[in-house]
Parts: C-alpha cells; structure tokens; sequence
C-alpha cells in the first residue's frame, strides 16, 4: 500500500474530530435498551431457521463441532437463536442460548472499536505514530532503519508485525519470548510489547498485510491515552454503553464458560492446559485457564470471552451507524476496505481489510454468499461473525471448538443455510 492510498482513511481521522460535544447527545439517545433488537419474543418464524438448524444440529451430530449458540438478527431485530450439543460434553452440559465463549479473535473488532471511539473523542488520530504513545515502542526493519508505524497501521495489519504461530519455531518472536496472548506467559502487557518491538518487522509499515500482534500493541496506545487498564477502557468506552455485561478479559470463577475442545477423529477432544495446535509455520499455544486468570495481561488481539447476544450488540451498533459510541462516518470507515489491493493472506482474494475487520470485495472471487461490503472475523478457539449490510443481517456462532467453528466445512454450511433461497 503506498502512502497515496491511505489518504482517504488519513482524511477522515481528522474529520472525525469535528463530532465534539454532539457525541454525548448521540450516545444518550441510543441507550443499549433503545434497539429494538433486544425484544424477547421472536417472531413465529424465520424463513430459513430449519435449514440453519439443521446446519447446526449436523456439525454436532457429525462430531465437527461439540457446542455451538447462533443468533440471527434481520433489520435489527432478532428473529432466530439456536444452541445445539454441548458446553462441556464430559459432564453432560448442554450448550445454553447465553452460554459464555472464549472469543480470541473476535476481540480485535472490539478493541479497535474503542480506539475509534476515542479518535471520535479527538483523543487520538489514526496517522499518529505510536511512538507518540509507546516512546520505546520502534521496531526496526532488517536494513536497520526504524520506519514509522501509525495508528492506523495497527488497525489495518499493515504495520509490519507478526504473530509467534505464523513463523517457524526458530523465528524471531519465538527467540523473544513474545506471547500470542492465548497462553499463560506470567508477562505484562508493556513487557510482551517491549519484546514485539524487539523483533524485525517483516516490510515496511503501509507497503504490505500481514495478520499479527498490532491489536495487542493498539491495547497498549489505549491504556497509555486513557490512563487506564485495557479492560477499563474497553469497558468504559464500547461495553458498558452497549450493556455487553457478559462481555470481559476475565471470566468470574464460576462463570457459565464453555469447556474448549480441539479438531480431533472421531470426535473433537477437550483441550489440556496448556495445549498446542498445530497450526501455520508452527503451533498456536492455548491456556483455556488464561480466561479465569486476574494476573494474564489484557490481549487486546485475543483475550475476551463473551455471548453471543452480547457480540450481536456490538455488531448491530456499527451496522446501524455506531449507537453513538462512533459517528456514522466513522462506523463506515472501520467497515470499508482501507488497504486498496493489498492481499489479506488471512482470508484469500477477495477480501480486504477496514480499521478492524475484514471487509468483503468480491463476494464471486471470495466464494460467499454475502453481498459485496459485508464485514466480518472469527476466533480460533471456534467462533465467527458476519455482518451484511446489503441485507441488514447480522450472524453470530459461536462454538467451542478449534478449530472447526472457525473455518471449513461448518462456517460455509451455516452461510449457505442462511441464505438459502
């Protein structure tokens, strides 16, 4: 990406600005409770809920998936939910509507919502450097140099960094010691960002994309613009507005959290502690008990756990024009390719990425039935998401199993149940 094909983006950092006070009558207006979303009583049926159940109700039988909760919400109301098998197979759990889920991934979205919520507030811009931020946070390219990195290279992977599981065994990050931020590493936030900062970075920031660690640094830049820890941040700014409450980097002990299971023949296997998933150049490393530790710092790429309904909260807000938490315009632009024709090799042709979620192009060359425009991501503990706004649909399945609920057989069978005709 060359610096020219920023400019829209880098434009509208600035203009965001102009919301001032404007902000607070907006958020007040559109207190979580206002959505009509949240209605109880769906309606008697939705026209495609059988073929979606059975799409569900198969992975389980199958042996894909072990649990999985969905909700389906059509022009911001919710018009089917369905959980299926189990939370915690070993026990004979079934998996709950509101079952809590590890959500890895899919905190990336949440997480750069709040770094937009504070640009709205003229907190931060996008075309800051983060060394503004993070003065020890320079990472060098392999000549030595030390480029910029901004704001909005966190936000679009564009910025150079990596993630331990997408090298060889032997790579920089592993030497380092850098968590990934799914395992129990007893780091701390700034350390772990002290050892990313350490590694080389793979391109020069803009020119390429690259899945990686930059929401992880982005937690960082909000904890030092917000004076605050991360999960105070998140809360204040995007969870608490929206009345995500199951929403949060630490699981109370004792909470409903599905038990996480691993791809394995004939049927998954509960995951140990730690466990290590082939996956990539090497492996990803899970701690399933990181969800209940106060003492794991707050992975702003991947420490969440969640509900579904929750997670409906957050995506119908930025499809219906950011709930007041972003303007408008802002919603548009975390939802609108930022990258020009950059390759996002996390997700094939096709797609491109916004200020923190994957955007769909060319739904012909990506293969799926969502309309161009549609935005997405998933988790790799199991766990996906899509909006289409073409058709004012909004999906969330969430299931407990890596990592089958994430991508394969079972996400395109959900899609095409739920377009079916």
């Amino acid at each position: 990406m060359t610096r020219t094909s920023l400019t829209p983006v880098r434009g509208i950092s600035r203009r965001l600005l102009l919301r001032g006070a404007a902000a607070g009558a907006v958020g007040a207006a559109l207190a979580p409770m206002a959505f009509p979303l949240w209605a109880r009583d769906l309606p008697a049926s939705w026209g495609n809920a059988t073929s979606f159940n059975a799409a569900l109700d198969t992975a389980v039988a199958e042996g894909q998936i072990v649990g999985v909760t969905a909700i389906v919400v059509q022009d911001g109301k919710i018009v089917h939910r369905h959980a299926a098998g189990f939370a915690d197979r070993e026990a004979g759990r079934l998996m709950h509507e509101n079952e809590a889920c590890r959500l890895a991934s899919m905190t990336k979205p949440i997480v750069s919502l709040t770094a937009l919520a504070l640009a709205d507030k003229g907190k931060l811009h996008l075309d800051d450097p983060v060394h503004r931020w993070l003065p020890d946070f320079r990472p060098k390219l392999a000549d030595g140099s030390t480029p910029d990195i901004t704001i909005q290279h966190l936000l679009t992977h564009t910025a150079g960094l990596n993630y331990g599981f997408l090298e060889k065994p032997d790579g920089p990050y592993h030497r380092l010691g850098v968590s990934d931020g799914l395992e129990t590493s007893g780091l701390t936030l700034d350390e772990n960002i002290r050892r990313i900062a350490a590694a080389p970075l793979l391109f020069t920031p803009g020119s390429a994309w690259h899945y990686s660690l930059a929401t992880d640094v982005l937690g960082g830049v909000l904890e030092r613009v917000t004076e605050k820890p991360l999960p105070d941040a998140v809360k204040e700014h995007v969870t608490a507005p929206l009345g995500m409450d199951d929403t949060r980097f630490v699981a109370p002990v004792g909470a409903r959290l599905a038990i996480p299971y691993y791809d394995a023949s004939p049927q998954p296997k509960p995951m140990s502690d730690p466990f290590a998933l082939p996956f990539a150049q090497s492996a990803v490393i899970y701690s399933p008990a990181r969800a209940f530790d106060a003492n794991a710092f707050p992975s702003g790429g991947a420490g969440l756990v969640g509900t579904a309904e929750d997670y409906v909260r957050f995506a119908e807000a930025i499809r219906m024009g950011g709930a007041g938490i972003i303007s408008p315009q802002t919603a548009r632009a975390m939802t609108t390719n930022a990258v020009g024709n950059l390759a996002i090799t996390a997700a094939g042709p096709g797609y491109g990425w916004g200020l923190g979620v994957c955007v769909v192009k060319d739904p012909a060359v990506a293969g799926v039935p969502m309309a161009r425009g549609s935005w997405m991501w998933s988790g790799i503990y199991g766990t996906h998401f899509w909006v289409d706004p073409v058709r004012r649909l909004t999906v969330v399945v969430l299931t407990n199993t890596a990592v089958a609920g994430m991508s394969g057989l079972f996400p395109q069978s959900v899609r095409e149940a739920v377009y079916a005709g």
